[in-house]
């Protein structure tokens, strides 16, 4: 997790995320002081429930308002690899910093043996921004991704052939019609049970091999209302702590915005724990999961 310095809405990204909320002619020190304190909250919040965090500080300069979703730019493999990706706002490329992926290694177990430098990728105008782009089921080598401005076919299917996955690629849509910015805020997949956004894909088609390659994956899946997604519902992580116990991280508005069956069927398979974000939600866009770059031995 990325401790944020200068958190601030971003007006480079805010014309594709119609989740953000703009702070014109509001106080950026409070709304800084706000999302650190909400931040330093979670991390508590984790700890006291066993996860191991490893929090970085992000850097005054260059300036990075969006630091503290630093899962759009890196994720880590259980193979040793570790890949970078190419950003859509030039001010979030400025967030790939390899001392951040050094302290990561020196902090943890994991191994780096392969380094895969897909930032290069932004020359050619595509982009795909990590595991905010797709979500990835590494047990099925499968990847999901909605398409949008964020997240481009060709980018896609570069790292699937890298990876050796199958590519389930879909168009996901909000209430006003527009493409929804990242696969994680409309799906969430944990492993035994997915939750979908189910009301924000039109093609039926699409949508019907979406259901069809989860169940067939084993996953029993938990689908959300598009009023649901517009509280983070969707994005949301499946963590492991020390004891090896599954635990479902997602803000208290995503929590709130549950039905209590979706409840009772999520608590089925882990623990789930809300933690309130409203000021890293309203102005970032972005929510939990958004805020955690998970690391596979």
């Amino acid at each position: 997790m990325i401790r944020p310095v200068a958190f601030s809405f971003n007006e480079q990204t805010g014309a594709s995320n119609a989740f953000q909320s703009s702070d014109e002619g509001e106080d950026k020190s409070k709304i800084n002081e706000a999302a650190q304190a909400e931040f330093d909250a979670m991390v508590q919040t984790l700890g006291d429930h066993g996860v191991n965090v490893i929090v970085i500080d992000d850097t005054p300069s260059p300036h990075t308002p969006d630091a503290v979703f630093p899962n759009n730019w890196v994720s880590f493999h259980s193979d040793g690899t570790i890949i970078t990706y190419p950003m859509m706002a030039t001010n979030r490329r400025l967030e790939i910093r390899e001392d951040v992926l050094d302290k990561v290694c020196e902090q943890t177990a994991f191994k780096k043996r392969k380094r895969l430098h897909m930032e290069q990728l932004t020359e050619h105008g595509l982009i795909l921004e990590g595991t905010g782009s797709m979500i990835i089921d590494r047990v099925n080598n499968i990847i999901y991704a909605c398409l949008s401005p964020r997240t481009n076919a060709g980018a896609l299917e570069k790292l699937a052939e890298h990876l050796n996955y199958d590519l389930v690629s879909f168009r996901s849509v909000d209430a006003a019609g527009q493409e929804i910015y990242h696969t994680n805020v409309m799906m969430c997949l944990g492993d035994k049970f997915a939750v979908l956004g189910a009301e924000s894909i039109k093609d039926e088609v699409e949508l019907g091999q979406i259901r069809t390659s989860l169940r067939t994956t084993g996953h029993e899946v938990v689908e959300l209302s598009t009023a649901q997604l517009e509280q983070f519902a969707g994005n949301m992580l499946q963590v492991s702590n020390s004891d090896g116990e599954n635990i479902l991280v997602m803000s208290q508005a995503a929590y709130d915005s549950l039905e209590q069956t979706q409840i009772d069927t999520l608590s089925g398979y882990n623990k789930l724990l809300a933690i309130p974000i409203p000021t890293i939600e309203k102005y970032g866009g972005g929510s939990t999961r958004c805020m955690l770059a998970e690391v596979f031995y």
